[in-house]
């Protein structure tokens, strides 16, 4: 951990330098638009305020955060300009009436299912981190603008969570185990019946299966691991000898390294092109999944110690594609970067 922490102090500037750039950047953009009748389409920017910039609205959530999480976990590794900029960028973006419009987006229509799960996840991992910030004034003045979203967000999980029957198992944006994930720290610290719902659901998709495929991974875009996804949340859900019990049934080859083609970093081909660009986030969620994993297993275990080495690896293969490259990957790979740095 202590080795994480300081490469994340020693490119904290960089990352908040990336994120503040993404935050502010309009075009291009993915917009959310859903028509049903002939006329002009909304504005992106109109629907959505706070969250405007990196491309897409999750990416946008995600820098926000990755921002929050420098100035309470690192605020001292950033140039005082540079943290000052980045409390001003975060006051102009998280205010309640940008909030308030993106609450009502997502509380009625198209929005009611827009960004799930994986954009719901991002918020309420935002909405948590600056729970975790009291002591800050600005922490608590966003913190309370966010949650009128996060309140919208967390009934839009706890209304479709029950007829969601199957889990869904790919490795990008839909994966339900890596969104579930990300919404599980506000429900554990905010939400009782949010994190009774994820469990139900955890127990209902995840607790039978064994020897799982890993072998089949990665899928030629993937920027999600299913099989570490999956594990790491059931790591929230159970107890921790149950959780061993499980996750030796789960990939008994782990032990061992195995498969191989999950222990091993991806290749990144073409980082301009914005689905191969996934890959180099692939190997920064993995990293990341693998020190949680980890930590949850015995620490003398064989698996925790071959996890925590791959983990070391993927990270090396990752890191170097967060800052200076292109925009494909900038405007969202800084999120998986300070997750692995910050697990």
């Amino acid at each position: 951990m202590s080795e994480r922490l300081s490469l994340l102090q020693s490119n904290a500037a960089d990352y908040a330098r990336t994120a503040l750039a993404c935050i502010d950047r309009e075009y291009p953009h993915l917009p959310m638009i859903y028509a049903v009748e002939p006329g002009p389409y909304p504005q992106h920017r109109d629907q959505h305020p706070a969250f405007f910039g990196s491309l897409d609205w999750h990416s946008a959530v995600e820098m926000h955060w990755v921002l929050v999480r420098l100035l309470r976990l690192a605020e001292a590794a950033l140039p005082p300009s540079s943290a000052s900029t980045v409390r001003e960028a975060l006051g102009a973006h998280l205010t309640p009436s940008n909030l308030e419009r993106e609450a009502e987006f997502f509380a009625s229509g198209i929005g009611r299912t827009r960004e799930r799960p994986y954009g719901w996840g991002w918020l309420l991992t935002l909405a948590h981190e600056l729970s975790l910030w009291s002591g800050d004034a600005d922490g608590r003045a966003w913190a309370a603008a966010v949650r009128p979203l996060a309140d919208v967000l967390t009934a839009n999980l706890l209304g479709w969570l029950p007829a969601q029957t199957y889990p869904v198992r790919g490795g990008l944006h839909p994966n339900s185990a890596f969104g579930l994930l990300r919404s599980y720290d506000w429900a554990a610290a905010s939400d009782g019946e949010l994190r009774a719902a994820i469990d139900d659901a955890v127990r209902r998709w995840y607790l039978a299966d064994t020897d799982y495929p890993a072998h089949y991974e990665p899928s030629g875009s993937d920027f999600l691991s299913p099989a570490l996804a999956e594990a790491e949340l059931v790591a929230r859900v159970l107890p921790a000898d149950e959780f061993a019990a499980w996750f030796g049934r789960f990939l008994p080859g782990a032990a061992s390294s195995e498969p191989a083609v999950l222990f091993a970093p991806v290749t990144v081909s073409d980082p301009s092109d914005g689905q191969l660009a996934h890959l180099a986030g692939l190997n920064l969620s993995r990293a990341w999944s693998m020190v949680a994993v980890a930590s949850a297993l015995p620490a003398a275990s064989p698996a925790a110690g071959a996890l925590t080495a791959s983990a070391a690896v993927h990270a090396e293969a990752g890191l170097p594609y967060v800052v200076g490259g292109d925009y494909m990957v900038e405007h969202w790979l800084a999120a998986y970067a300070v997750g692995y740095l910050t697990a």
